[in-house]
């Protein structure tokens, strides 16, 4: 109750749009929101990339692209990085990624990890401390390498007293049997999930086609294994060569029901969920640069948009997919805001049973959900998704429109966030 009367206390006018959008001295600002391309796990041109690498190239083309000329990197107060998959969630490689940048060893460093969220939860991490006082500017970002840390050795280890007890046990549930629980409780049919599919991938290979990406990604120079390379010295090291990566690999053209019908199961024999209709396994990285309204003004940055809240709630393990049908509600109403006032909805697609279960449940507009596709069809580096649905959605809307991003948590929890285009 305190964060919505903080959000009543500028208003201007009935309007809840008006009042959100209202500019404020104290606001929490975006004054820059980009990604690097997101590629394929395991097969894709950042497959040699290990995380730290990706985090430090993105960073250091922010600072060389789309900042300023001298922009002091000590104005910095707090970096904070989501990451899923890396031990210890990347302290001590992605701090290393931050002082290789050029970031300053005086600005300290947070490494988070909320799942599938935390990279919005890096960013609600860096906003808050705005909010509050404690700084005027921080980063935020995602990062993760699926090639190098997805599989077995990823495996969380809970202790056997802990598995005995049945709501503990649930937590170890896989992702796709959650969503094979949806569909089953809920009804969501197979058709219906392909549909869904498919439409991500028109809208996603659409907006690749259309160059509706483009402003987002900072392409970045990476070093990778020479394929071409004919050494036949096995104790020869690989030879490497330097690439620019600046496109999507997720999204591919003529995806249709037909073609995805054609695809297997792949987590129950007679299931319903498959590599067609669930989020792709990829590698990549996002960056938020958060102000306080007034410092990005004496600064003369351009503002992107406005940060305005977040919320986290949880919902039972066994069915963790339906995290945004609880999450989106509880953002809208905490600043009172009605669903329909809301331009954009990005939505992340783990699977599409649980996708659209959400949207139904809320009853959103499925034109306003992810206008240029998902992960289904752009992939989801599972720590960097939160912070690249934030670069996605300040190109979506227009001056003045509000967006929502949210997604689903493994065991059992859902984020959304909402923010306003400058």
């Amino acid at each position: 109750m305190e964060r919505l009367s903080q959000l009543r206390k500028h208003l201007a006018g009935d309007d809840p749009v008006e009042r959100l959008t209202a500019k404020n001295s104290d606001d929490v600002v975006i004054v820059a929101a980009f990604r690097t391309a997101v590629t394929k796990g395991g097969k894709g041109k950042f497959k040699d990339v290990n995380s730290d690498v990706l985090l430090q190239k993105l960073i250091e083309g922010l600072f060389e692209q789309k900042l300023p000329p001298g922009f002091d990197k000590s104005l910095i107060e707090e970096v904070t990085v989501g990451n899923v998959l890396n031990p210890g969630a990347g302290a001590n490689e992605h701090r290393a990624a931050m002082l290789a940048a050029g970031i300053p060893s005086s600005v300290p460093f947070l490494a988070i990890n909320r799942q599938c969220s935390s990279g919005l939860m890096a960013v609600n991490d860096v906003a808050n401390k705005i909010l509050v006082g404690q700084i005027a500017c921080g980063l935020a970002a995602g990062v993760e390498s699926m090639s190098s840390n997805y599989g077995p050795s990823a495996m969380p280890k809970v202790s056997k007293s802990v598995l005995k007890h049945p709501e503990g046990a649930k937590c170890m549930i896989p992702m796709g049997i959650t969503n094979e629980n949806i569909n089953s409780k809920f009804g969501i049919s197979r058709t219906a999930q392909d549909e869904f599919a498919s439409n991500s991938y028109q809208k996603a290979e659409k907006a690749v086609r259309e160059g509706q990406f483009r402003e987002e990604i900072i392409p970045i120079q990476v070093e990778v294994e020479d394929e071409d390379d004919e050494n036949d010295d096995d104790d020869a090291p690989a030879k490497t060569k330097t690439i620019t990566v600046d496109q999507d690999e997720g999204p591919r053209p003529n995806v249709t029901v037909e073609s995805l019908g054609k695809l297997r199961p792949a987590f129950k024999k007679d299931g319903s969920t498959h590599a067609g209709n669930a989020s792709q396994v990829s590698d990549g990285a996002a960056v938020v640069l958060l102000m306080r309204r007034n410092m990005a003004q004496d600064l003369n940055l351009p503002i992107l948009g406005k940060y305005i809240a977040c919320t986290t709630v949880g919902v039972p393990p066994e069915i963790m997919g339906v995290g945004p049908a609880y999450a989106i509600p509880a953002v809208l109403k905490l600043v009172d805001l009605p669903k329909e006032k809301v331009t954009v909805y990005e939505i992340n697609e783990a699977f599409a049973g649980q996708a659209l279960y959400c949207i139904n449940k809320v009853g959103l507009d499925k034109n306003k959900v992810n206008p240029n596709g998902g992960a289904i069809a752009l992939g989801h580096p599972l720590g960097c998704t939160g912070a690249r649905q934030v670069s996605t959605i300040m190109r979506e809307l227009k001056p003045g429109e509000i967006g929502v991003t949210s997604m689903c948590i493994g065991t059992g929890m859902g984020a959304a966030a909402v923010f306003a285009r400058e």
